[in-house]
């Protein structure tokens, strides 16, 4: 028997789909709690310049994945008068979040290493 990609994501803890765009972001968030801006930074300097996500697409992203329960956020701390502009929203990833991108992790690397029968 074999398992596609969408019956191994169900077996963990959670039964969300992700996209690729979905998967960036948890990637850039695992283990570790960043705010807004921060996200496209770790994804650009994480890439060489190679990966980038503008705001008009992250916002929704990370909107999509609080809605699944992939990620929460908590307003920051900061004062406005601290940083002198808005306040920072925090995002982190949930234990679903983690089982996901576990599990899409998993997949990857058994696709990499599968072979024919």
């Amino acid at each position: 028997m074999t398992l596609n990609q969408s019956e191994i994501l169900n077996k963990g803890s959670t039964n969300a789909q992700v996209s690729p765009r979905e998967e960036i972001v948890l990637l850039a968030l695992y283990n570790k709690e960043l705010y807004g801006l921060q996200i496209p930074q770790a994804m650009e300097e994480a890439s060489g310049g190679n990966t980038k996500m503008g705001i008009g697409t992250l916002y929704p992203v990370l909107h999509s994945l609080e809605k699944k329960g992939l990620v929460e956020s908590r307003w920051g701390d900061e004062g406005r008068e601290e940083r002198g502009g808005a306040r920072r929203r925090y995002y982190k990833l949930t234990g679903s979040g983690v089982a996901t991108l576990e599990a899409v992790q998993s997949f990857r690397s058994n696709l990499l290493t599968w072979q024919p029968s």
